[in-house]
């Protein structure tokens, strides 16, 4: 399946994996709305930054149809890569950071694709692909509320697989392993010296599903580092 000329919308797109997905889809030829808060340091012709707190579902709103002015109404993809984590014992956690991350990586997701489905139901075509974590499948201590939040987008993405596959919509959930990316240093914690994928290792992944024909499609891709305690 050819990706020239088609159109995305990538949430979290300012650095990381969000921002090597968007530059990989550029490459592919397609034109892309970057959502995040701050503007990424990163210009292209195609790619147009939209501002956005995905916890605010008026934001959600207002970035939609920015992104519509900006790319048309046509939107094939959707990539919801935004979310946030935080490292604590759960009975110190604070309340107001719990909220925040179900705010971001749960309630933003679903604010975002409720108004991208009716677009592609319109079309009887689209693809989605929730990045969620290996933290989706696996509890790790003291990261309570992080891997409630992944295994509430492994989740909600099974169900919108069943649920929209009629309409010619894929749905695919996507969960790395270890990544290289400011994700440990925002949670305060010190960086691990494990050895880990890049960012654009998630960025192939997502172009790899992308390009399956339309009778085809990846429900759920696990991707990990292959010797992960490995020193480089």
């Amino acid at each position: 399946m050819s990706l020239q000329n088609k159109k995305a919308i990538v949430t979290g797109a300012s650095k990381g994996i969000g921002l090597a997905i968007s530059k990989a889809l550029l490459n592919e030829g397609v034109s892309v709305a970057g959502w995040s808060r701050s503007k990424p340091d990163y210009n292209h012709a195609n790619f147009h930054h939209v501002a956005a707190d995905l916890a605010n579902e008026e934001e959600v709103e207002k970035a939609f149809w920015v992104s519509q002015d900006m790319l048309g109404k046509d939107i094939h993809f959707l990539i919801n890569n935004a979310g946030l984590g935080y490292r604590g014992a759960i009975e110190e956690m604070p309340i107001e950071k719990w909220k925040q991350l179900f705010d971001i990586n749960v309630h933003g997701l679903f604010y975002v694709t409720k108004r991208i489905v009716p677009e592609m139901k319109r079309m009887q075509e689209g693809h989605i692909i929730n990045i969620a974590s290996g933290a989706g499948s696996n509890g790790i201590p003291n990261m309570v509320a992080y891997c409630g939040t992944k295994h509430a987008v492994v989740g909600i993405s099974h169900s919108m697989h069943a649920e929209l596959r009629n309409d010619g919509i894929k749905v695919s959930c996507l969960s790395p392993g270890s990544v290289y990316s400011d994700f440990e240093k925002n949670m305060g914690v010190e960086k691990s010296d494990k050895n880990k994928m890049m960012p654009e290792d998630i960025a192939s992944a997502v172009i790899h599903a992308l390009n399956t024909s339309q009778n085809f499609h990846y429900v759920d891709m696990e991707v990990r580092p292959l010797q992960p305690n490995k020193k480089s």
